[in-house]
């Protein structure tokens, strides 16, 4: 800590929920091919300890937003998802564990700003038609495309 900035007794800023996760996802995104722990370390910048990589990757592997492969002594990591899928699954993690779906829907709904009700009706809307919002039924989608 540097005393003449007057940073004593100053914490640093605590992660909201889900954010390093989301800074993994987006590092592991961004890789042509699997990577190693190290690699997604290094491209966070270096301040998280190694073991913080590997708990989150483990934690990410557990969503099923992230894929890993044994290569030698190491594992190789690929992302299996990006940072809307993974908002996605906590989404409905959260909707699976209340009992009256319907009440949280309705909540949901009723407090979404204008802008994200009408892209929610559109989305909602090219789904009735059996067609995702990108246009693409799933066995027309272009390979390497994901829904999302």
């Amino acid at each position: 800590m540097d005393r003449s900035r007057g940073d004593l007794g100053r914490r640093p800023r605590k992660r909201g929920q889900g954010e390093l996760e989301s800074q993994v996802l987006e590092v592991l995104s961004k890789a042509t091919e699997p990577v190693t722990a190290g690699w997604v370390q290094e491209r966070l910048g270096g301040e998280l300890a190694y073991t913080t990589v590997m708990t989150i990757l483990s934690r990410l592997l557990a969503k099923q937003a992230v894929s890993r492969s044994r290569s030698g002594r190491v594992y190789l990591w690929l992302a299996a998802s990006d940072a809307a899928g993974l908002a996605a699954m906590r989404m409905r993690r959260v909707l699976d564990t209340e009992s009256d779906r319907d009440a949280v829907l309705a909540s949901f709904v009723s407090a979404l700003l204008p802008e994200d009700e009408r892209r929610l009706r559109a989305l909602l809307d090219g789904s009735a038609e059996g067609r995702p919002a990108d246009g693409y039924s799933p066995q027309d989608r272009p390979a390497g495309r994901r829904e999302h």
